[in-house]
């Protein structure tokens, strides 16, 4: 028999990450340029489709829906694209269906990292028609959720665990999301925020490299950023500052009133006596219709956006744009077609930060603009770091950054405080699905196997006979009435294996059973825990070997028994934690 613990080491360290982050790393490198290559072919065919549908011409040049000659016949334009969009979800796949990000969280939580390769096919496809047919959408929601796929499906040709697949499904999100918006540190913070859910260098470091690569890939392939170039603002004052949380505060609140139109309008369709494949359609009748009234909600809005943002809408302009485009986007939203919410959040964001600009004492209109657009990404999508990043890296204005962080925390306070879920996760909620969105460290992690070991170790003599043992435990003298398992220990108490009930059950019908000692019927190669390790590493441990218990041994002795560990003792960890979180008193007492 081997010496308990034998040839074991405690590696105690910062991180847990293994050199398979360089494997991860590796196919992040290629992951990062086919979501590139995904992203470039996506805005190709928008523009394709949208000089299709409004111009009738075959034309790769940038396109808007603004300037068509079509008159009321514009509203059947994006009525022709959604009727495609309901055939291609019934007949396709009906997770082409939303706006991308709930179905990218969806696939990392509950799909093992697993996308289907018609759906990374389908969803480009399908977004590229409602986009490029009038839909107020943007292409990032798309491209994510397309990214993703194609990380997905280049990790599932490999042996990789859904850690591994995990990784490298968001490595392509966030590659896909540089590609659009030139905005790769943003794209980084988006997905620590919102689809990796741990802050570890075995994801982190895959997601950068992919990003990398985009970025790179992005200036040779769609040109240098920022996307909307504006003139720079000089730093905040006191009295800007002050007003950036005022207009957070506000922009919050509209957040919240734009997260429930949107899922009002979801709950009015779900009570329609029609098949949701007609849903689109019903809803980009109510795009073209308000195409007519307002031609600038037609489309992804980028013109709008970057127009806003030089403070050149003003007044009941504004108001219009803002009300209008409310409404449709939230309509279509609602109704299940394929599009982005990013581009829409913007453009609502930013025209509500406008139209607050007349009655601030200091800043203009484009201030106001850049701080609406910030805190409506962050309150809507509970991405307060990711969106003061995305509006500075989208204009290139980093002087504002202290009046774009206030706004959005302020914003994101006010919606965690008021709504219980963002416009994403509600999405999920409906589903049956709920998620936590706090990231916290792991109290198995903090907590030291000896912080909760039982130092009253369950042990009897290796040398007892199976007749004897079975005598003192009818007559309640053995602690394996209390405990699933006992150690055993030799004649200088050293630790020689351990026994279970089911062990001295199964010996008692041998039919040998007169002859048998504890140590002929116990576990003699053990499993152990050391006092110094994570209680994280002994319970992976517990796991991996399909057991409830541990001895606590000495590293230095091996056979040297320091304590026992189970499941109780691993459950006051958890409780410890509870007891800090809840339990209010003052300090000392």
């Amino acid at each position: 028999m081997a010496p308990p613990g034998s040839g074991a080491q405690i590696r105690l360290a910062d991180f847990t990450t293994c050199p398979r982050v360089l494997l991860t790393s590796s196919a992040a490198l290629i992951v990062g340029a086919i979501s590139t290559l995904a992203a470039c072919a996506l805005s190709w065919l928008i523009t394709v489709i949208t000089n299709l549908a409004f111009y009738q011409r075959w034309s790769t040049l940038p396109a808007t829906p603004q300037g068509h000659h079509l008159g009321w016949w514009v509203i059947m334009v994006p009525v022709i694209g959604a009727l495609i969009i309901g055939l291609m979800a019934r007949f396709g796949s009906e997770k082409i269906r939303g706006h991308g990000i709930p179905e990218a969280l969806e696939a990392i939580l509950l799909g093992r990292s697993c996308i289907q390769l018609k759906v990374a096919l389908l969803k480009p496809l399908s977004a590229a028609i409602s986009i490029g047919t009038g839909g107020p959408f943007g292409a990032e929601g798309p491209v994510i959720m397309t990214g993703g796929a194609l990380g997905s499906l280049f990790a599932q040709r490999f042996a990789l665990s859904p850690a591994e697949r995990k990784t490298l499904l968001v490595a392509g999100a966030a590659a896909g999301m540089t590609a659009i918006f030139a905005t790769p540190v943003a794209a980084v913070l988006l997905a620590v925020e919102l689809l990796l859910f741990e802050w570890k260098p075995r994801s982190f470091i895959p997601v950068v490299t992919a990003v990398s690569v985009a970025a790179v890939f992005r200036v040779a392939l769609l040109g240098n950023g920022p996307v909307f170039s504006i003139l720079a603002h000089a730093a905040a004052s006191g009295m800007e500052m002050t007003c950036a949380a005022l207009v957070g505060l506000l922009v919050g609140f509209g957040a919240s009133l734009l997260t429930l139109l949107v899922y009002g309008f979801e709950d009015l369709f779900q009570k329609l006596p029609l098949h949701w494949m007609w849903w689109p359609a019903i809803g980009a009748l109510i795009v073209g219709i308000g195409g007519v009234i307002e031609p600038r909600v037609l489309g992804v809005g980028y013109e709008a956006i970057h127009t806003l943002l030089r403070g050149e809408i003003v007044g009941s302009a504004v108001l219009a744009l803002l009300l209008a485009k409310a409404f449709v986007w939230s309509a279509a939203l609602g109704s299940g077609t394929s599009g982005g919410v990013l581009a829409p959040l913007l453009l609502i964001g930013s025209s509500l930060g406008a139209a607050l600009a007349p009655w601030l004492p200091v800043g203009d209109a484009s201030l106001w603009a850049l701080v609406g657009m910030t805190a409506m990404m962050s309150g809507s999508m509970r991405c307060p770091f990711t969106a003061m990043i995305f509006a500075a890296e989208l204009t290139s204005d980093y002087h504002l950054l202290p009046a774009l962080m206030l706004g959005s925390v302020v914003s994101f306070g006010f919606n965690v405080l008021t709504m219980r879920r963002s416009i994403l996760t509600e999405k999920l909620s409906r589903r049956g699905q709920h998620i936590t969105c706090e990231y916290s460290i792991d109290p198995f992690e903090l907590t030291r196997v000896q912080d909760v070991m039982d130092h009253q170790v369950p042990a009897i003599r290796a040398d007892l006979s199976l007749r004897e043992y079975e005598a003192r435990i009818a007559c309640g003298e053995d602690a394996l009435n209390k405990r699933q398992a006992t150690l055993l220990l030799d004649d200088e108490n050293h630790l020689t294996g351990i026994i279970t009930r089911g062990d001295v059950i199964r010996a008692l019908q041998h039919p040998h059973a007169e002859s048998l000692t504890l140590a002929d019927i116990g576990t003699r190669r053990l499993v152990v825990a050391y006092p110094a390790e994570p209680l994280h590493a002994a319970l992976a441990r517990m796991l991996d070997h399909d057991i409830g218990r541990l001895p606590v041994v000495d590293p230095a002795a091996p056979a040297r028994v320091l304590g026992y560990l189970g499941r109780a003792a691993i459950l006051s960890a958890r409780l410890r934690l509870h007891h800090e979180e809840t339990v209010h008193s003052k300090a000392g007492t």
